[in-house]
This record gives C-alpha cells, structure tokens and sequence, in this order.
C-alpha cells in the first residue's frame, strides 16, 4: 500500500441482509470505524431495498455506502432495473459494476460493463470496477490477457478526468467465496500490471484505487495490504460480521500507518 493514497476498505454484503440483523451490523461497523485514521476511508455496498437503511444509519458516520450494480439505462421501460440516479438520491458513494457474478450469472459483457462505469460516473457515484480470471484462465496464462481486456474496455469509453474518478478491485474468480486467497505476491503482480495499464491512460489515471478481493480475511489483511500496488479490499462474507470487517479495516489502518 502505497503512503500517496488513502487505503479504502469497502465491504460486498451481496444477497444477505434482513432489517433487524443490519441495523446491529451497520451501527456496529460504524461506531468502530470512528476509532480509525482519516487516511482509510471505509464502506458498505447493500442490495437495493436497504439503502434507506444504510443512509439513516450511517449518515454523519465515516461511513459510506453503495449499491452492488446499476442500470445501463437512464430511465425507461426496463423491469426490474435500478438507475444509477436512483442509487445517488439515497446519499450513496459507490456503485459496484462488472462482479463476476454478474458476468457470469448474468453474461455482462465487458462493453456492458463500461456503459454501467459511465451511468454511475454521471450520476456522482463512484464506480468500483471488478476485473479478474477464472481458474482456468489462470491455469492457460491468461490473466493478464482477460483482466487487461476487462479494464480496457471501460478505460476506452472515458476521458482520463473521468477514468480517475474509478475504483477497480481485482477478484481473482477462483479465490471468491471459496476459502482459497491469491497469495500476496499472486495478487501484487496483478496489481503491478493494472496500475501500469491505468497509468497508460494519463497521470492524473495512475493514483486510482486498487483493492483485491478475494476471500479477504483478518489474518491474510495485513500480508495482502502490505503490497504496494494494493490500496485496500473489496471485502465479501467477512464483511458480513462486524469483527471481521473491523478487524480487516484495523489491518488497512496499521499498514497504512506503518507505511508513512
């Protein structure tokens, strides 16, 4: 983690959360966060139905929230879609697009992301870029290939002014949700390519925030955050306990702290 850039840990609740239990979590998250530096910001993207919750709970706290996907449309005759409009006007910061599981689940193509990256860009929301490979990917020495790929498509679609305002984290497919975690140095050189492939777009590109995610926990945080081109994490089932993810952004804030 490098000193210039501030560590951001935001948490993926995914399709969990029920009213009663987040209201524990989320207060819980934020008391605790009010305890870390200033340099590790924090956040909570929910599903949906939950931003109110979050913006009544969280608001004033050091603790943004977010959603975990947003339309590629503006506004219209599309069932079911969120706007990213709609995201921004319950306070929100961030906006995940491109998770594997909506590439996968959902076959988002890599143009489909990008448009997704512009929607919430205009609408004021920051949005966390997901790139990573599958197991067989990795196995064929393809990752740079697919998460270079994966980047560019959305880099190609912004100024340079816009593409600093991103987030990209880096989910390895086969570390997500299975217990199994690139290691430290697997993750770096990922890292170490996407920064130079950001810092190719423009100077003002190369500062962006990188976090890995991928079966982030307590005690793989600080080795994982020691890594220079890593900024933070994009944290999934750990986020979902209030220790676990404090405890993940304490490790944010130690080597930050260690580091300048």
């Amino acid at each position: 983690m490098s000193n210039q850039r501030p560590a951001l840990v935001v948490g993926n609740w995914k399709m969990h959360g029920r009213l009663a239990g987040n209201a524990v979590l989320l207060q819980h998250v934020a008391q605790g966060a009010r305890a870390l530096p200033q340099d590790v910001r924090v956040g909570v993207c929910v599903p949906f139905p939950y931003l109110p919750q979050a913006q009544a709970l969280l608001d004033g706290s050091p603790v943004a929230w977010g959603a975990q996907d947003v339309s590629a449309h503006e506004q219209g005759a599309y069932t079911g879609e969120v706007a990213a409009e709609m995201v921004a006007e319950f306070g929100a910061a961030y906006a995940i697009v491109g998770h594997s599981e909506r590439r996968a689940y959902h076959g988002e193509s890599p143009e489909l992301v990008a448009t997704k990256t512009q929607r919430a860009l205009a609408a004021g929301l920051t949005p966390i870029v997901c790139v990573g490979e599958t197991l067989e990917q990795r196995e064929a020495d393809a990752t740079r290939d697919v998460v270079g790929a994966q980047l560019d498509a959305v880099l190609a679609v912004l100024s340079a002014d816009d593409a600093a305002r991103i987030v990209v984290a880096y989910e390895p497919v086969w570390a997500i949700g299975t217990g199994k975690s690139a290691t430290s140095e697997q993750a770096q050189e990922v890292h170490a390519f996407l920064r130079e492939r950001l810092a190719a777009k423009g100077a003002q590109v190369a500062d962006v925030p990188l976090l890995y995610g991928g079966s982030v926990k307590p005690d793989n945080a600080v080795e994982l955050f020691r890594q220079p081109d890593i900024d933070g994490g994009l944290i999934g089932g750990a986020s979902l306990k209030d220790a676990d993810f404090l405890a993940i952004c304490a490790a944010a804030a130690a080597v930050a702290d260690s580091a300048s």
